[in-house]
This record gives C-alpha cells, structure tokens and sequence, in this order.
C-alpha cells in the first residue's frame, strides 16, 4: 500500500501543511520532551573514559535533523503517530495520512545537499562536534542501508554522486577535524516488525504483544543490529552512538521520568539486546560514546535533556539538546533565536558542566536555511575571542553570580558576564564570590587588555571603559587568577 501514487493528494497536503506550521511552531514537538535520566552510571572501559573526556572538552556540537519530514516542512516523524498531543489536518483520515506520508520518499530529491556547506556553517559557529539524524522513528534512512528500501538511495536522489547522505555528512564534517555522532532511532514506525500492519497503531510503542510473537520481535532486534553494524563498519570513524526513542527499553529501567512524559508503557520489555549492539559497536569503533537517552545505565555515557538547562551544577557528563528555531528540522519561516540567546545559554551550560547541541534543520533542497547563517557566524564570532572561556573548561561549585557564571581551567578562572539584549552596557560590572587572587590581573578574555577592578566585602566591581563597552556582544569574559 506505501508505492500508491499521491500526486495531487501530496501537493494539496503539503501546502496546507506549509501554510500551518511556520513560525508558530504548531507542529513543534511539545509536552513530549525526554528529560535527563536522575541516575548515573559512570563507564569502566578505559578507552570510552578517554574518549568522553575528549567530548567533554568540546561544549559546543551541531544536531542534525533530516529526512522526508523536510519536504512538507512539518514536525520529524511524530504526526504519524496517533497521540493525543498530536494534531493533524481535519478531513485527513489517519491511515490516508499515514500513506501520504511514507509517499514522501518518492518526492524527497534534494538536489542542492552540499554537506561542506553544513560542515563550514558549523566550524563558523565554533561547533566541535556533530550528530546526524542516520534514521528517524519514521524508519527512513538516510544511508544505503542493506536492510530495507526505505532509504534515501532508493528514491529520485539514488543517482545523484552524493546519495548515501550520511557517508559524506560524515566525511565533510571529518575534514573539519568534528567529533562524529550517529543518530539512530530505536523504534521504527515503518518496519512491519515494530509497527504490524496486522494491527492498529495507537501510540509510538510497537503495536503487538511481544510475548506472544516472540519470533516477530527477534526479526526486529536482528535488523536494528544489523543496520548500526553497518554503521559501525561502513561509515568510518564513529565517536557516539546517539540513540534516540527511549521508549524502547527493558522494562525494568521505566523510572518516574519515563512515565510523567504521559505516554503509554507497555506491561512487556521493549529490549533491543543493546548488550551484544554494544559488544558490536565497540569492536568496530574502540571507546565509541554511547547516549541511549534516558536509560540510564552502562550505555547512557552521558545524559541529555532536552530543549532544558539542569537548574544546578552536575558532576557527570550530561549534554543539553535544544533547537536554533522552535523545531529540530526544517520548518518554513521558523522563528531562529538570536545569537546572544544562544551564547547565554551556552554560557550557562558550561558553566554547569554540560555540553550543548544546537539543532539546525537543512531544507528539503540540502542546504542550511539562510535565516540561520548569519546567526551561527555571530556565535562563531563570540567564541573566535572567547573561547578561552568555553573550550576545555570546567564547573567550579560557585558557578553562578546573577548575570555572571564562571567557569575554570588549570590556569585562570573565567568570570563571563550576560548582557541584556538592547540595553546599553553598564559602566560597571560586579559580582560576588570567587575573588581574584590579591595582586592578579583581570583581563578581558576577548583582547587581553587588563582592566581595573575593586573588591569590596566579597564583591568584585570591573570598571568598563567606553571602549569595551562599545565594542561589547552578547557577553563578557574576563580571565583571572582566583584564590
């Protein structure tokens, strides 16, 4: 039923739909959002400690959403899902719309994809590492892989000399010396393992009672192994694992998190076997990071809350994912954040001990939207002086004075003061709590230049000549020694 030809269906469709979404955000993801895992589970194998330690130093990365879910610019994947937090146009039965989707592989042909320009774009924002969406919960892939047509190569971009998407993402993003992440979806909405045509689909959990078809859902362990095997093996070097869909999990590990995101938990485990997909994966790929996003544990090497700050300092490895727009994938006329709002919240992430992963969505075409450039070239802009601040950095208990969060390496401390968007820079800057050391010089990050300061019962005032205060962005970084 997924080859029946929806021409005029799909152009109506997709207008309405372009016509809806925008910068409303009315097809954002809301009320469904993964927060971080309250456990911790620290990795024992040497080389994954190296190697997340490497990450850790990196603060800044790209996320990648892309995929059929482009071309009509709607929500990725979850409109075909049948939640009550979805909506969907009126007049559209759901399995009509169900097969209007699945069509749009037969329409998805971005001719324009330059994975150099994604890869530059990132480097100008001062981004270090990228993670790209390899498959959906749709189940549409974007690399050749063995186990199913639904793949970006079997489509009308199949003869165009770029059409195994992820191979050359992570290529172009190599050359620019990136850690490399590998997006994959746990569940998988097309496959007729996960969701049965034999049964209805009423939410994102598999559609049939595993335990009594146990035979149907080893076929599905078997395929999703066999496709990260490929992705372990085929794509060159890979640094994270990063699976997405944590609804699929043993069902020993739902916790109170799992059940306040309000969707229904199946009575039987939702295993995957990630013991021997790890075993695999890390004889492939030696110290390769995984993230099984909330199910903590030994594969959840770092945890990832979503479109959130932690409201405090953690000490083990954690990594915010939030949007530049209100979606992660393309969406006609989203509305992008400012630079400044981007940098404050890298700042306080930082400062907190985390990293943060910017999602940006390419457009069905194959380039990054134009709206976005500008704004990740004024981020880039702000780490190219201080970046001293960010990279290679780490938390201090006192990390956080009002508008001021700190943040520390083996030579200085870092004081990075936030400044209001479209209010004039004040004349002084103070804040309270980690002094500099009696007789050091305060400088500003950005050009060295030292600048004179007060302490006054336990508070710092920094004294800002109309030089700095003109040339002031977004925020200020001042190192020191502290005592």
């Amino acid at each position: 039923m997924r080859d029946l030809s929806y021409s005029k269906f799909f152009y109506v469709l997709a207008v309405l739909l372009g016509s809806l979404s925008g910068s409303n955000g009315l097809f954002a993801q809301g009320g469904n959002l993964h927060e971080q895992s309250k456990i911790y589970q620290a990795p024992i194998d040497s080389q994954v400690k190296e190697k997340l330690a490497v990450w850790g130093d990196q603060k800044f990365g790209m996320l990648i959403h892309w995929g059929v879910y482009a071309v009509p610019g709607i929500i990725e994947s979850w409109q075909i899902c049948s939640e009550p937090w979805l909506e969907r146009p009126e007049g559209i039965s759901y399995n009509d719309y169900k097969k209007w989707y699945w069509n749009l592989s037969s329409v998805f042909n971005p001719v324009n994809f330059d994975p150099d320009q994604w890869a530059d774009a990132a480097a100008d924002a001062g981004m270090k590492y990228v993670v790209f969406t390899t498959k959906h919960h749709d189940g549409f892939n974007m690399f050749d892989t063995q186990q199913t047509d639904y793949k970006i190569t079997n489509g009308p971009f199949k003869n165009h000399p770029k059409a195994n998407v992820a191979k050359y993402v992570f290529e172009a993003f190599r050359k620019k010396d990136f850690m490399i992440g590998a997006y994959f979806s746990k569940p998988d909405w097309h496959s007729q393992d996960f969701w049965w045509d034999k049964y209805a689909t009423p939410d994102r959990n598999v559609n049939y009672d595993i335990r009594k078809y146990p035979e149907k859902w080893k076929s599905f362990q078997d395929f999703t192994f066999n496709q990260i095997s490929e992705l372990m093996h085929d794509y060159g070097s890979i640094d994270i694992l990063w699976l997405d869909g944590g609804w699929v999990r043993p069902r020993e590990t739902v916790t109170d998190e799992v059940r306040a995101w309000g969707a229904p938990i199946p009575e039987f485990s939702q295993e995957i076997d990630m013991p021997r997909i790890a075993k695999m994966a890390r004889e492939a790929q030696p110290g390769i990071i995984f993230a099984d996003r909330t199910v903590h544990g030994p594969y959840e090497n770092y945890q990832t809350p979503e479109r959130s700050i932690p409201e405090t300092k953690l000490d083990h490895p954690w990594e915010t994912n939030m949007t530049l727009g209100n979606n992660w994938g393309y969406v006609p006329n989203d509305n992008f954040k400012t630079s400044a709002k981007v940098i404050h919240s890298l700042v306080e992430v930082v400062a907190k001990g985390g990293n943060m992963l910017l999602g940006v969505g390419p457009q069905p075409d194959g380039l990054l939207p134009p709206d976005a450039l500008p704004i990740l070239t004024e981020i880039g802009d702000w780490l190219d002086t201080n970046g001293e601040a960010i990279y290679g950095t780490h938390a201090i208990d006192n990390y956080h004075s009002e508008a001021t969060y700190f943040t520390a390496n083996d030579k200085n401390t870092f004081a990075i003061t936030l400044l209001t968007e479209g209010e004039e820079v004040p004349q002084k800057i103070s804040w309270s709590g980690n002094l500099p050391k009696k007789g050091s010089s305060l400088k500003l990050v950005s050009t060295g230049k030292k600048l004179n300061y007060t302490i006054k019962e336990d508070v710092v005032t920094v004294q800002l000549p109309a030089s700095v205060r003109n040339a002031a962005k977004a925020a200020l970084a001042f190192s020191y020694k502290s005592e």
